[in-house]
């Protein structure tokens, strides 16, 4: 199998090139540091990687020791300036080059490559929040059958409002689709840009989401000029395009993915954009994206529910290895042909995931009800354990989301020599906000909807956003500032390092409160 590495900016998209020639194209994740995009390239065994200069100067120092060790034959740099076009890299070619100077061979050629259905495809490195990133190898039929999930949702809600299934196409100027999310992670590949393509629709890419501020309207400015139907990401993507100059703009399509959506964002777009189809999907990369979604009225009648089984998917909420009965807590797993083949030279955690007839443990915690609506509660790793009561972060999290002044909020547990953990919450605040919000006034507004064991014990209060937060590093017991992301490439929130840092400051209090009882 020969396979292919590409490391590039969004704005280059030599993917669909690759698997048409029968090779597996290795979508690595452009934002990682050296160690990380070194382990992928090498854990994929790729034959040809392709770079954009950013990514070039950042393996140069290595690309000849990474090229020996794992057999690369070849190693591309996609240049988009003049500057960059410019510079040389040791060790690697200029794209542009390598094209030109290409000389076929006389009397040979190039073959017809026949591509089967089950031929492997694509490599999608998961994100990451333990460990180093599992590559998840997708067939071709596999990577292909999701691109139909991604519009179910919404030809659902039409068919029950009585309208075309497939509509006639429009006429007038091209209709476009906002894509601000990596395009090396599903959302952006396959449940924005193979939507896309499939539509008809033209493709709007962003290299960064870059929220209004000032007279910097960015997303506003696309989404009116390029005639863009089809916009969303992430929750905080939508609460900016929300706080936008977009206020009543005719959406056709505003989509939530990635996270889940708080309660009240869900019932305030609807307010915002009256006329626009919302639709929420839920799934991994080991699915493809979207293996289950919901839309239109079914989405506004249960804005906590992230949908039904996609018709490729099958669905099943597991207790242990019982089938939970509708209503009862346990874990989610699908099965269907977009469910990836396995984890790429990790045979030991694919059995871990993939039962013998197909099933993947997705090891998120959800409650099918009666008519087949699923509602994710947690992942199993973040459910908070208090004394015996098992705590879903994410209902902890709706109940800070509540407040208008929070932005960002992670529930986690902090230990506790009685109870084995307590309820702590890291948030940061909406700009217009910042340095006015008290830890005090936050904890007595979630005392209003949760129970007592799930009211947090200590809110850390961040005036920066999770993703760009400046981070003294005594966490890591020196004087010095770094930055750290605390977002996966999806744009989920990370919690490792924010846990870390609820439990130093929960540390922090401990011995500031032994100390004082000391000297009382």
């Amino acid at each position: 199998m020969c396979t292919v590495s590409y490391l590039y900016r969004t704005e280059t998209r030599p993917k669909n090139a690759v698997e048409l020639l029968g090779a597996v194209a290795v979508n690595v994740n452009a934002w990682l540091p050296v160690d990380p995009l070194r382990f992928c390239i090498a854990h994929a065994e790729c034959k040809l990687a392709i770079l954009d200069a950013e990514r070039a100067d950042r393996l140069q120092p290595t690309i000849a020791q990474l090229s020996q060790e794992t057999g690369i034959a070849r190693v591309l740099v996609i240049t988009l300036t003049a500057q960059e076009q410019k510079q040389t890299w040791r060790d690697m070619e200029l794209f542009d080059s390598a094209m030109r100077n290409f000389v076929p061979v006389a009397n040979s050629p190039i073959p017809e490559i026949e591509i089967q259905p089950e031929d492997n495809a694509v490599i999608m490195f998961t994100s990451g929040t333990t460990g180093f990133p599992k590559g998840v190898l997708s067939t071709q039929r596999q990577f292909l059958s999701n691109v139909f999930n991604t519009v179910v949702g919404n030809r659902r809600a039409a068919l029950r409002r009585g309208e075309d299934l497939c509509p006639p196409p429009t006429t007038g100027p091209q209709k476009g689709a906002l894509v601000a999310v990596p395009l090396f992670h599903v959302t952006g590949l396959t449940s924005y840009s193979m939507m896309s393509t499939m539509l008809g629709y033209k493709i709007i890419l962003m290299r960064k989401w870059i929220p209004e501020e000032g007279n910097d309207k960015v997303p506003s400015r696309l989404i009116k000029a390029e005639n863009v139907g089809v916009a969303g990401g992430v929750p905080a993507m939508v609460q900016d395009l929300m706080d936008s100059s977009l206020r009543g703009h005719p959406l056709e399509g505003l989509f939530f993915g990635g996270s889940p959506a708080p309660d009240v964002l869900v019932a305030n777009a609807r307010q915002v954009f009256p006329k626009t189809s919302l639709s929420q999907g839920y799934g991994l990369t080991e699915t493809n994206s979207i293996a289950v979604a919901i839309a239109g009225e079914d989405y506004a009648r249960r804005p906590t529910s992230t949908g039904i089984a996609c018709p490729i998917n099958d669905m099943i909420v597991m207790d242990g290895d019982t089938l939970a009965p509708p209503g009862t807590v346990g874990e989610i797993w699908l099965r269907g042909a977009n469910v990836m083949k396995g984890y790429w030279r990790d045979p030991e955690a694919t059995s871990k995931v993939l039962t013998s007839d197909g099933w993947l443990r997705t090891g998120d915690i959800g409650v099918m009800d009666e008519e087949g609506f699923l509602y994710v509660k947690d992942r199993a790793k973040d459910i908070i354990i208090r004394g015996g009561e098992n705590i879903a972060s994410i209902a902890v999290e709706n109940a800070l989301y509540l407040d208008s002044r929070v932005m960002e909020a992670a529930a986690v547990g902090v230990p506790d020599q009685r109870l084995g953990e307590l309820v702590a919450v890291v948030v940061s605040i909406k700009p217009s906000f910042r340095g006015t919000v008290t830890e005090a006034s936050l904890i007595e507004g979630a005392r209003k909807t949760l129970p007592s064991f799930a009211v947090p014990v200590m809110i850390v209060v961040l005036d920066e956003p999770f993703g760009m937060l400046l981070i003294a590093t005594l966490l890591f017991g020196i004087g010095l500032t770094v930055a750290i992301s605390e977002l996966t490439p999806s744009g989920k929130i990370m919690k490792a390092p924010l846990r870390k840092i609820a439990r130093r400051h929960w540390e922090e209090r401990r011995l500031a409160r032994a100390a004082q009882q000391a000297n009382l």
